[in-house]
């Protein structure tokens, strides 16, 4: 704000560092340290494409996630799409539509409706879906979201966020567009976890 960078929650932060030379708020702290010395093997097995302990942003460190096998009465049950309108990205939902009168207005990261396997009966189903992802879209969705808000008579807002640090950009959006919207509505916020929980 006013040219300065600021955070409001660590979990905010992906752990760059690059923000700033002192955390004001002592939200984020660095640590100089000792190096490990250098490894040959392990800079071989990098170049022969041999995966190595990741160290960098949590959204894009690789982990397998182990699965019971389902029955084959789970498996072949059908399953039906609750979603009600198109288009769904908000880069390109129109700021104002029938569809948006009186609507319970769901904002969710793109990852949620593949981590979160309930995702259409549990959230999408009686809402107006709308889904992005500002780390690949490199945007802030708050403009758009407060013209949506502002010029429909939307009743409630859920955002459905990944656990990930990134994510953090899509609640960000979404409480700057309710307080600019200038409305008094209900919201929430839920997390879902890399392994596809609700957490609390």
């Amino acid at each position: 704000m006013d040219g300065k960078a600021q955070l409001l929650r660590d979990d905010y932060c992906d752990g760059l560092g690059d923000c700033l030379p002192h955390c004001p708020t002592n939200a984020i702290t660095f640590e100089e340290r000792e190096a490990q010395a250098y490894d040959a093997a392990a800079v071989a097995a990098k170049k022969q494409g041999k995966p190595a302990a990741f160290a960098g942003c949590p959204g894009q460190r690789a982990m397998a996630i182990k699965r019971e096998a389902q029955s084959a009465a789970a498996s072949t049950a059908p399953a039906e799409s609750c979603l009600q309108q198109w288009p769904v990205q908000i880069k390109l939902a129109p700021l104002q539509a029938p569809y948006f009168d009186k609507a319970k207005l769901l904002i969710a990261a793109d990852c949620t409706a593949y981590a979160y396997a309930r995702f259409h009966q549990d959230f999408i189903k009686g809402h107006i879906t709308l889904i992005g992802c500002p780390k690949l879209d490199s945007v802030d969705y708050s403009e758009k979201l407060t013209e949506i808000i502002k010029n429909n008579d939307i009743q409630s807002v859920t955002v459905v966020r990944m656990e990930v640090p990134c994510c953090g950009g899509l609640e960000m959006a979404a409480k700057k567009a309710l307080q600019q919207s200038g409305k008094f509505i209900p919201w929430q916020i839920v997390t879902i976890s890399t392994e596809g929980k609700i957490l609390d």
